[in-house]
């Protein structure tokens, strides 16, 4: 006895299952073998792509980097220190003279200076203290050594040093001028100290008529050198000689 023939019917379930699959299957075969490559402006076959991801430890790096562009950005930076240090060889390069070393020496002796020590080195390059107890060539050397000049010593033992005269800050010396008794006044006098609160010290050579002041100095501009000057009677104080 044949066996009835069953009826295969569709359900739904089936039906919706077909659907979604047999497109799918298509739509693979029929898909070309295109990838986008990260980074890139376009497509690439994907033998390219795959050897980039799965078989990374064979790839030539600077073959798929070539087209990028490089950039190399170098900093240099240069300290304060290297900036003073470079100005100062630029200035004692342009002062008469001649350059022994890292810094300036003059050629010879100012006229009018009269400061027995106007070619030692300077503190700012290993030099030392003069026989004032000061650093040579500095403001409050050149004062003191005027001071001593004046009072008629131009050799040990000396009258005035840095122990009875004054520290070796030239911002100090008018507090401690004050403090040591010894007078002050806006009124220049020849002989006296004229001093200056961003820490210096000169010496009053000449009270002119047209109510300025010819003054005499070491390191004004920071040059261990000897200049003179004519100022304005009141832009600075006026520390007396002492007695």
């Amino acid at each position: 006895m044949t066996a009835p023939h069953r009826t295969r019917r569709n359900g739904p379930a089936r039906v919706f299952a077909t659907v979604l699959v047999v497109p799918a299957i298509v739509g693979t075969v029929a898909l070309p073998a295109y990838a986008l490559m990260p980074g890139g402006g376009g497509f690439e076959a994907s033998g390219v792509f795959s050897l980039s991801v799965a078989e990374a430890q064979d790839v030539d790096v600077s073959a798929l980097a070539s087209g990028a562009p490089l950039s190399s950005d170098a900093f240099a930076v240069t300290t304060k220190e290297e900036i003073d240090r470079a100005a100062e060889e630029a200035e004692a390069a342009s002062l008469p003279g001649s350059s022994d070393g890292a810094y300036y020496i003059p050629a010879q002796q100012a006229e009018g200076d009269d400061y027995p020590w106007w070619n030692e080195t300077p503190d700012d390059y290993g030099g030392g203290l003069s026989p004032l107890r000061y650093y040579f060539r500095e403001c409050v050397d050149f004062v003191a050594w005027r001071l001593n000049r004046d009072a008629g010593v131009t050799s040990a033992p000396w009258k005035w040093d840095w122990s009875n005269l004054a520290s070796g800050s030239a911002y100090s010396w008018a507090d401690e001028w004050v403090a040591r008794g010894r007078a002050t006044s806006d009124t220049p006098i020849v002989g006296s100290v004229a001093w200056f609160p961003y820490n210096h010290v000169a010496y009053v050579q000449a009270v002119n008529a047209d109510g300025t002041v010819t003054i005499e100095e070491y390191n004004q501009n920071s040059d261990h050198s000897y200049h003179v000057r004519t100022i304005p009677a009141g832009s600075a104080l006026y520390l007396y000689p002492p007695v």
